[in-house]
């Protein structure tokens, strides 16, 4: 079964990364409610850069929590183990946390249809120097390349209301083109 485990959203914010200020809303934070589903994305989120994340085709981002044990090995491996080894779901910046559906099971084009609102997926997420400043370490978008442990985004195609651990059904689209090889073709350059 696959489940909407936590709904994370945030603002737009400046922090440091490499010494610039730089505006990012890759941090996100739980909400403990039921959220609106709007075409352009979720009540009380925002998106720092609209022409890479965000708008239509991007308005919500969805992440299999079975990644976060990879990433919780690759933070301390490189070296950031202790009390800031727990890694909250919205971490690695995705709105939707889900369980039991992983980038080789979902396809551009399938619906994530939940009780109250449906969400097409339209492309994998692809890790930026953002995600490297998230994770707290430089090999962190080279990580996910490798691995392939993207996420992924949803457009909206029926507003409505998401709430935490409700179930979803995936319902196949056209299956042209997987998660997993859209994201593999884009990476390439990074598994050389």
């Amino acid at each position: 079964m696959a489940l909407l485990l936590s709904i994370q959203t945030g603002p737009a914010r400046r922090v440091q990364i490499s010494g610039r200020s730089i505006l990012t809303a890759i941090h996100k934070q739980p909400v403990a409610s039921a959220v609106q589903v709007r075409p352009m994305g979720l009540t009380g989120d925002e998106q720092a850069d609209p022409s890479v994340h965000g708008g239509l085709d991007k308005a919500v981002c969805a992440y299999p929590s079975e990644h976060y044990p990879f990433w919780q090995a690759a933070r301390a491996q490189a070296g950031l183990a202790g009390i800031d080894d727990a890694l909250p779901f919205g971490s690695v910046g995705e709105n939707l946390s889900l369980q039991g559906v992983l980038e080789s099971d979902v396809w551009v084009g399938d619906v994530l249809r939940f009780a109250d609102c449906v969400l097409r997926v339209t492309q994998a997420r692809e890790p930026c120097y953002k995600f490297n400043a998230a994770m707290g370490f430089a090999g962190a978008s080279k990580a996910m390349a490798q691995a392939g442990c993207c996420g992924f985004y949803l457009a909206v195609q029926q507003s409505g209301r998401l709430s935490a651990g409700e179930s979803f059904e995936l319902v196949p689209g056209p299956r042209r083109l997987s998660i997993t090889e859209a994201f593999n073709a884009k990476m390439f350059k990074h598994l050389r």
